[in-house]
């Protein structure tokens, strides 16, 4: 099987995590600053089979999208013409900055460390694929 990747894109930077081969478990991959997304992107998949691409996709509480979906969409559109034979999802991404800092508070992160901003984006993008494995899951049952 192959991967799937998730994608917690940001104005400055991007966070990435993936999954294994077998798409159970998902794991932090890196943050990088979003200018070089395209170079990064290009290059992960040339090494590595990916499946799906996952996009944290924000949304108020109201379910209408949130004002930064206007950095994301462009992304969107131009993913979808670099890489049409992809699979491309949109995920609501709630909440996964607030979840992201308290699993770095719960796993005993101390305040410096929970202020890099680039770990944080990592760890959304943990969450996002997280929470789209587990859905994708409880769909099948």
């Amino acid at each position: 099987m192959a991967r799937i990747l998730a994608i917690d894109y940001g104005k400055k930077r991007t966070g990435l995590a993936v999954t294994d081969p077998g798409q159970i478990i998902a794991s932090r991959l890196t943050t990088v600053p979003t200018h070089t997304i395209w170079d990064f992107l290009k290059d992960y998949f040339e090494k590595e089979q990916v499946e799906t691409v996952v996009v944290g996709y924000p949304k108020q509480m109201n379910n209408q999208a949130s004002e930064s979906v206007r950095f994301i969409n462009p992304f969107l559109k131009k993913f979808q013409q670099k890489y049409p034979e992809m699979n491309l999802e949109i995920y609501d991404e709630r909440f996964t900055s607030k979840m992201a800092f308290q699993t770095m508070i719960d796993g005993g992160l101390k305040k410096q460390k929970r202020q890099d901003k680039a770990l944080v984006d990592a760890i959304s993008a943990t969450i996002i694929l997280q929470n789209y494995l587990e859905q994708k899951r409880n769909s099948l049952r």
